[in-house]
């Protein structure tokens, strides 16, 4: 398992940007590895240092996710294919964590939007015939 574990990865690791699992299973491996956890310390004295590649930068700043604002989108299924496709691979392949925390909350607003929508609609129609409802016959 510890040969499988890149530098990369613990980077991502450290800037929490992996999927679940495979932070879990990452930590198993520094808890069981005394050699892993050596590496680990050489990476954070690296960053600690000022020394970043591009790759780290890259992940860092999440140059690759989606805006917010494309992910709403993408919940409305107004994309065009090619983002569409990518947003999907972002999410359901790479599994990137803010990106899936950002898609639930805006389903949240949604669900909130749609719940308060109906609801001002109930009393709408409520209120426009709470006239015929007096009892008068």
């Amino acid at each position: 398992m510890t040969r499988n574990i890149t530098t990369t990865d613990l980077e991502a690791f450290l800037d929490e940007s992996l999927p679940v699992a495979r932070m879990a299973a990452i930590e198993e491996a520094l808890r069981r590895d005394k050699a892993l956890g050596e590496r680990l310390a050489h990476v954070i004295g690296r960053r600690d240092a000022g020394l970043h590649s591009l790759g780290a930068i890259w992940r860092r700043h999440r140059l690759s996710c989606p805006t917010r604002e494309d992910l709403g989108r993408y919940l409305l299924d107004v994309l065009p294919p090619g983002a569409k496709d990518y947003i999907t691979f972002h999410l359901e392949t790479i599994g990137c964590r803010y990106c899936l925390a950002n898609v639930e909350d805006l389903r949240a607003l949604q669900e909130a939007a749609d719940t308060e929508q109906v609801e001002n609609r109930r009393r709408r129609y409520f209120q426009s015939s709470a006239g015929y409802l007096s009892g008068k016959k």
